[in-house]
């Protein structure tokens, strides 16, 4: 997107990304926590990034919110950090829908069986929800979710 995206679409497509590795794997790439709101899904700490609500020294040295877009910092980023099923599953979502409007995005989030209007707020989307949504079985769903839970605790610690 030569270095420049609205910041929405952004959102919306690292949370596709996001759940359908989550979907695939039972692992997503962020494992940030994903919420319903308003406007569709979205990664909560993405979010709370690109808004100014939180600060982390690695977004800030490679994106800045210019208006309603972000903007890359470097010219050439590295993707080290992200194994290479990783990078597929981030070329896809972006082959596949990274053309489309941000509103069109927002609507697309909204047809996700997890996702339900929430009103001003936000509400968690639990993991279980995505994979019922997937058509996975209760033990897969069972199996999955516990593993997730475990890697967003992890997380916080």
């Amino acid at each position: 997107h030569s270095g420049r995206l609205n910041y929405t679409a952004l959102i919306k497509l690292l949370y596709m990304a996001d759940r359908r590795a989550f979907i695939d794997s039972g692992l997503p790439i962020t494992g940030d926590y994903m919420v319903s709101m308003e406007n569709g899904t979205v990664l909560s700490g993405v979010y709370d990034l690109i808004k100014g609500k939180e600060k982390h020294p690695a977004w800030s040295a490679y994106i800045k919110r210019d208006d309603y877009d972000v903007v890359l910092l470097v010219d050439a980023p590295s993707f080290k950090r992200l194994s290479a099923y990783e990078a597929r599953i981030i070329e896809q979502v972006d082959a596949e829908f990274g053309h489309l409007h941000w509103g069109q995005l927002c609507d697309l989030t909204h047809e996700f069986p997890e996702w339900h209007y929430p009103g001003d707020s936000s509400e968690r989307i639990e993991p279980a929800d995505i994979l019922r949504g997937a058509d996975k079985t209760e033990d897969e769903i069972e199996r999955i979710a516990r593993d997730a839970e475990e890697f967003f605790f992890l997380k916080t610690l």
